[in-house]
């Protein structure tokens, strides 16, 4: 029996606020509260309240046959906490059916597995030690960033302790093979790899309400044929997806909710298939092959490579001068630097200076805030040059007096106590 590993994306980013020059030196707060609430409340009631709830009774009604994994990131469960408390405590509901998994990822939503392996292995902790706190679980099975993952990567992360990780099924590193099994990272096997069926899953987030598409309308019966039309030697189907596809990327009136309501039931009924969270799919099956990766990718674009973030002068020129910041941050620990810091490296900032706009420029004109990338590198750019100030100041007021320095203070001292006692003697005198 083949196994469906359904697996949603949470994230939301934290927009910042329009910092103009002259607000450099000036105003170190660089969130735009407002439209962070009005948007995280937008979603939670349109995407996570009315899914989750869904979710909720799929699994009771499937006698807990129904599996699902999430991941959620740090720069999420803050504003979940801050804007809509209810979506964590929903999600703690699915937590506690035991049919709902919560990988690792990094806490920022950051490239960090790119520039600095310290950063990296600090961001996936506290992620790790979050969820535990929020959902009481431990994760097993780590997702990174936007799927970036190349062989390093992932010996990183099989070093962290992990027992398998996800990403994408590319054409130029799969080739021939299949997504629908499961394989193994090249620097060290014991790290399995779970690859995204990119056709199936983005027959849902992208097309599902495009009426120029020759497969519109999508019905479930059509979806679970063609999972039913795979090689019966065939292990797995993995289905990934933005958990925003549900009411925000997909409107409620697309008939996206009566799809996820319908799926399990169309997917059980056939005796083909099973749900199986990542973990329970590391545990069931064996890699069949190691998939070599020696370039990064990423689950974004056609490209499936990191130019959607790292593509321009732009984005390269702000992700560098932002990693130059990280020993002074850590050296002056203080709190609300490096809270600044986590959220400075979203990856989100670096999206929103993206200048494709052939191929993949409607994706990157819907999700960006900025009327430009421009606009976007200006912006993020004054707000580095005044965290840099932060920084040189907090360095200033925290070195310590040496010696020498205090034997120059004891010297004016001394000099000042002899001229006030020389005009004592003067008035005295007089």
């Amino acid at each position: 029996m083949k196994s469906v590993c359904l697996y949603f994306q949470v994230h939301q980013p934290l927009r910042l606020r329009r910092y103009r020059f002259f607000d450099i030196g000036n105003d170190h707060y660089y969130y735009d509260d407002f439209t962070n609430e009005s948007i995280m409340r937008k979603i939670a009631d349109e995407c996570y309240l009315p899914s989750n709830k869904i979710l909720l009774d799929l699994i009771k009604a499937n006698d807990q046959k129904f599996k699902v994994s999430f991941s959620i990131t740090g720069v999420a469960l803050d504003q979940f906490v801050s804007y809509a408390p209810d979506v964590i405590e929903s999600f703690k509901e699915l937590a506690a059916t035991g049919c709902v998994e919560f990988l690792a990822e990094t806490y920022s939503h950051s490239l960090a597995a790119l520039k600095n392996k310290e950063e990296f292995k600090s961001q996936v902790n506290a992620h790790v030690e979050r969820i535990k706190l929020l959902f009481g679980q431990k994760p097993k099975v780590f997702r990174n960033t936007e799927m970036v993952y190349s062989d390093e990567i992932g010996k990183m992360v099989s070093a962290m302790g992990f027992k398998a990780m996800l990403t994408e099924g590319a054409k130029h590193v799969l080739g021939w093979k299949s997504p629908n099994y499961l394989y193994c990272n090249a620097l060290n096997p014991k790290l399995k790899l779970l690859m995204r069926n990119y056709t199936l899953s983005d027959d849902i987030a992208f097309r599902f309400s495009d009426e120029g598409w020759k497969e519109w309308p999508l019905t479930t019966d059509k979806f679970v044929g063609w999972m039913s039309q795979f090689d019966e030697k065939e292990d797995l189907v993995n289905v990934f997806m933005d958990y925003e596809t549900f009411g925000e990327h997909q409107k409620k009136e697309s008939g996206i909710f009566e799809f996820l309501k319908s799926l399990p039931q169309a997917v059980l009924e056939t005796k083909q298939f099973k749900f199986a969270t990542p973990s329970e799919l590391a545990k069931e099956y064996q890699p069949i092959a190691v998939a070599h990766v020696p370039n990064v990718i990423s689950w974004a674009d056609e490209e499936r490579d990191l130019s959607a973030w790292l593509g321009n002068d732009l984005q390269d020129e702000a992700y560098g001068k932002l990693y130059e910041l990280r020993d002074d941050v850590l050296e002056l620990n203080d709190e609300r630097l490096l809270k600044d810091w986590n959220y400075l490296q979203s990856s989100d900032h670096f999206y929103y200076m993206c200048t494709k706009f052939f191929s993949d420029g409607d994706v990157h004109s819907y999700f960006n805030p900025y009327d430009s990338p421009y606009d976007a590198f200006i912006n993020y750019m004054n707000v580095l040059s005044d965290f840099k100030i932060r920084i040189a100041e907090m360095k200033v007021s925290s070195v310590p007096v040496n010696g020498t320095e205090l034997a120059k203070k004891d010297e004016i001292i001394a000099q000042c106590k002899a001229e006030i006692n020389a005009l004592k003697k003067q008035i005295v005198d007089h």
